[in-house]
């Protein structure tokens, strides 16, 4: 029989928001007992409630990556068929069965309500050390998984509510820091705790069969709404590609292909192309893929949907085992999701971006990638009073958010994968942990220059407080510019990792230094990503740059040779006609032509064509009226391609110099093509790609206008 409440809106509406209070609650629960940094103080942790079948009704908005993997932890529990009672508690951090790697524990709780499954509490968050032959259980070294953390594939450590002090026993043994993560395990547990307790008030008040029958109508609504959504951008195939540097071992070039198939209401992510499994520790399993795709399909997609499973129902993922992001045993996944889940994120982000500015009505909200890589600090040795310590840094979070279509990227904003990204303040790293900061601050020309600039990333630079200590370094992005631009928009800078030992000269660390010794006398510095730019450096606003410079976020030698803009009188004031000048030289070294014979191009702005879509910046899709063929020309009237939108058939091709801060230090098996309009010169699109290949077209689309 139905009860009353469940058709009446109003309640079902304060199940609703009673639920998303539900996890918020896990979060402050979590962060009171924790005694881990990275949840205290930054946002690597997630915490959901979830469906009797593993499918996540509510998350935090915290890390992205991590909303499917607890929910693959409990598909496999529900597979083995494991018996489950009221009060267990059940801890994992497997990749092979759902963790993102092996520092990432998580646990779940069976809700259960009058001896019935309601659905499942889950929480998950980033361990300092969990043991391994290096500390922080990243290794570079590894050459299998059996090297790196200790793997829990799904085990009880509460019973009916009862803790198994063996189980935890065991755990605590396998890492140096048992103290943190001993706390952080009761953190869980308390978490757990506090959502199990909530969803059984819920129950008894409005009924379980209700609020079960508001959590499914959740997801229903969110996929309903994803699924419209989705009818309204443009079918057809992207294709993305980003590149990893070396394993830990060699400085191998690896590749993240992505190809995008949009059809209606549905998308389809085939990772075929990717390069094979590493030797080295960059892997990530189909975990990691799993959760490096809804990283960037939640946040990028998601906005005005509610964020839980029903998002992701129409999102398909192909790829064959064996790839650097399907990798399976023995392949080492320690740093999987600083390495192939974050790559992967950065080419679903590109793929799903392009789509958005290939639609009328999301244009504006079409982004270059963000913060293309995190590069890690680890620090490990005793404190002042002799005590073991460790330290994951979160201040890698601040790299550059991406140039939207119609703002430029924030500063220090951080991936599009955190939503709600925090780090710590210098004073409070520095008191619990032997560190001291030289500086923390914003890096001048690591934003993606563009008509929208990339927000700049910050730079550190540290040594410790105690006479000796063991540093871990490592990232990609070093000679990859990961956070790419959109329509002629340049990539954001690289990673710069630097060192000085007392009294010695300074070193470029590169990508992979590995483990080294550290003492006060020494500082580390490292430059992280800014985000790409989107559109034609040379269409931003002359005041625009000007106020960059003033600000410190670009220099006046980038304001002159990427963006055109002469300044004068100390850089307090712009040069109007030789900014004019400059700009036109630029446009005609592009095409090899001379400055005086190249016209003005049209201004970015209203499409000149009534009924014409806007494909990037500078590229739109028109209809002859006479042939009733649709092409793709520049804003210019340039026409580049007919019957496709496979525009580069006809663009005018060159070789780019990218700006010091995204290619001073390139990686020899990669080089960079340009694409101008023939006509004026004008930037379509900058391609980073292998010397040994070809660029290939990244849209093909099946734009609106051919439905019927």
């Amino acid at each position: 029989m139905t009860s009353p409440t469940d058709s009446d809106p109003v309640v079902r509406q304060v199940i609703r928001s009673r639920l998303i209070a539900i996890t918020d609650q896990m979060r402050l629960a979590l962060q009171s007992v924790s005694g881990s940094p990275t949840v205290t103080e930054a946002s690597d942790f997630f915490t959901g409630i979830y469906l009797p079948d593993g499918s996540f009704v509510t998350m935090g908005h915290q890390v992205t990556f991590e909303a499917p993997p607890v929910g693959s932890l409990i598909r496999h529990l529900l597979a083995k068929g494991t018996k489950l009672k009221d009060g267990d508690r059940i801890i994992g951090n497997d990749p092979f069965i759902g963790a993102l790697h092996q520092n990432d524990v998580q646990m779940c709780a069976p809700l259960m309500v009058d001896g019935e499954l309601l659905g499942w509490a889950g929480v998950m968050a980033h361990e300092t050390d969990i043991g391994g032959m290096d500390f922080a259980s990243w290794s570079p070294k590894a050459t299998e998984v059996w090297q790196e953390g200790l793997r829990i594939p799904a085990v009880k450590l509460v019973d009916g509510g009862e803790l198994r002090e063996d189980v935890l026993e065991m755990i605590l043994a396998a890492s140096r820091l048992p103290a943190q993560v001993g706390l952080d395990i009761r953190a869980f547990i308390a978490t757990l705790n506090v959502a199990a307790e909530r969803m059984a008030e819920l129950s008894h008040r409005y009924g379980k069969d209700t609020v079960l029958s508001v959590m499914h109508a959740m997801v229903d609504d969110a996929e309903s709404l994803m699924r419209a959504r989705l009818r309204e951008l443009p079918d057809g195939v992207v294709r993305t590609r980003d590149f990893l540097e070396h394993d830990g071992k060699k400085d191998i070039l690896f590749v993240i292909d992505c190809v995008l198939t949009k059809r209606g209401d549905s998308l389809r992510f085939d990772f075929s192309g990717s390069s094979p499994q590493a030797n080295g520790f960059i892997n990530s399993s189909r975990a990691g893929l799993a959760g490096g795709v809804a990283g960037a399909v939640i946040p990028t997609l998601g906005f005005g949907i509610p964020w839980n499973e029903g998002i992701l129902r129409p999102v398909e993922i192909s790829a064959p085992d064996g790839l650097i992001c399907t990798a399976v045993p023995p392949a080492p996944v320690g740093s999987a999701t600083v390495e192939a889940v974050w790559t992967v994120s950065n080419v679903v982000s590109a793929a799903l971006n392009r789509l958005l500015f290939a639609s009328p009505k999301y244009a504006h909200r079409a982004q270059a990638v963000s913060s293309g890589t995190m590069a890690t600090f680890n620090l490990s040795g005793r404190d002042r009073h002799d005590k073991v310590f460790g330290l994951h840094l979160m201040d890698p979070l601040a790299g550059g958010f991406g140039a939207f279509a119609d703002h430029d990227g924030q500063n220090a904003a951080g991936p599009i994968n955190a939503p709600c990204p925090s780090i710590a303040d210098v004073e409070t790293n520095e008191q619990k942990n032997p560190l001291f900061y030289h500086y923390r601050r914003l890096a001048t020309d690591t934003g993606g220059p563009g008509r929208r600039r990339g927000g700049v990333s910050a730079e550190i630079g540290l040594t410790v407080s105690v006479p000796k200590a063991e540093a871990l370094v490592m990232t990609h992005g070093a000679e990859v510019p990961n956070s790419i631009g959109i329509g002629g928009g340049l990539p954001g800078g690289l990673v710069a990792q630097r060192f000085t030992p007392g009294g010695g000269a300074e070193t470029d660390l590169g990508p992979k230094p590995g483990s080294f010794p550290i003492t006060p006398a020494d500082l580390f510095e490292v430059t992280w990503q800014g985000g790409g730019g989107l559109g034609d450096p040379l269409d931003r606003s002359p005041q625009d740059v000007l106020d960059d410079v003033r600000y410190g976020l670009v220099s006046e030698v980038e304001a002159l040779e990427t963006y055109g803009v002469v300044l004068v009188e100390d850089g307090r004031r712009v040069d109007e006609a030789a900014t004019s000048a400059a700009r036109r030289g630029i446009r005609a070294a592009r095409l090899g032509a001379e400055p005086g014979t190249l016209p003005e191009p049209v201004p970015v702005g209203e499409e000149p064509v009534e009924g014409a879509v806007r494909l990037a910046d500078r590229l739109i899709a028109v209809r002859d009226d006479a042939s009733g063929r649709w092409h793709v020309r520049t804003l210019d009237g340039t026409v580049l391609s007919v019957g496709s939108t496979r525009w580069r058939e006809g663009a005018h091709r060159f070789r780019p110099a990218l700006p010091a801060a995204s290619g001073a230090t390139l990686h020899p098996d990669l080089t960079v093509t340009g694409w101008a309009d023939p006509a004026t010169g004008t930037l379509l699109a900058i391609d980073v790609h292998r010397r040994d290949q070809e660029p290939f077209h990244d849209i093909d689309l099946e734009p609106m206008w051919r439905r019927p």
